[in-house]
């Protein structure tokens, strides 16, 4: 299929699935996952090329429910910096090798999950005050930065969201308008960098259909689906994901 073995589709319809499953129903904080076990099977660049339509696709679909239900001004703030972030994440990806990219995806991989289990132990308090708006600029140049080396920019972005003391839908709302325009601004290095070929928007086209069910089944997961099993499920695929592709950089 477009020049990729039977086992990279098989991959990448669960990676559809799965980022549109993380996205509909638990957030979009862990649906870099589905990027980051696909570089097991490609090249990274391959894989990011592959995953971002899809993402925006999810996105699209997912942005009408929330329209105009976000915070304008802490979005405004995180897309400030997102845009230094994502300039960096595309400087450093064009004069990097393949394994250097493996590295950084699965470190983020492994720290994600730390932070995650910290978390919900409590190990790690989460912020009960409001950081400062300026934490809005510093928090999008990180996630414009993760977001574009590994598509994982859940995380510093809901640093900064939970601590604003959102409700839960301003809060969804805000991370799905964030992450709706930085894949859009993203497209742009990708395209330059070579990073979008024939091959990989063919099988866009096959996997578009597998993005928007998971989407989909994301919202009834939501009400059917335990977030602990969820979650759990997921940490395990990143921790194994994660050691493997670092593992392939440093031998």
């Amino acid at each position: 299929m477009a020049g990729f073995g039977w086992d990279v589709f098989a991959v990448g319809v669960f990676a559809a699935m799965f980022s549109g499953i993380s996205k509909g129903g638990f957030g979009s904080g862990a649906a870099f996952a589905g990027s980051s076990i696909l570089a097991l099977f490609v090249d990274p660049g391959t894989a990011l090329g592959i995953m971002l339509p899809l993402l925006m696709l999810i996105d699209a679909t997912s942005v009408r429910a929330y329209w105009r239900k976000w915070s304008w001004p802490d979005a405004r703030l995180m897309l400030l910096g997102a845009l230094p972030g994502v300039l960096f994440g595309a400087a450093l990806y064009s004069v990097v090798d393949d394994d250097v990219i493996r590295l950084l995806i699965g470190t983020i991989c492994l720290v994600f999950v730390a932070w995650q289990v910290m978390t919900r132990s409590g190990a790690i308090a989460k912020s009960r005050t409001n950081l400062p708006r300026a934490a809005g600029v510093v928090a999008g140049i990180i996630t414009g930065f993760t977001s574009f080396v590994s598509h994982a920019g859940g995380p510093p972005a809901a640093v900064y969201l939970l601590s604003r003391g959102l409700e839960k839908t301003t809060y969804q709302s805000t991370t799905v308008l964030v992450f709706w325009i930085m894949n859009i601004v993203k497209f742009v290095p990708y395209a330059f960098l070579g990073m979008f070929t024939l091959r990989t928007l063919t099988v866009d086209l096959f996997l578009a259909p597998f993005a928007v069910l998971g989407a989909w089944l994301g919202v009834k997961a939501h009400r059917l689906v335990s977030e602990n099993l969820f979650f759990g499920l997921t940490y395990l695929l990143l921790v194994v994901t994660g050691i493997k592709l670092i593992w392939d950089a440093l031998g």
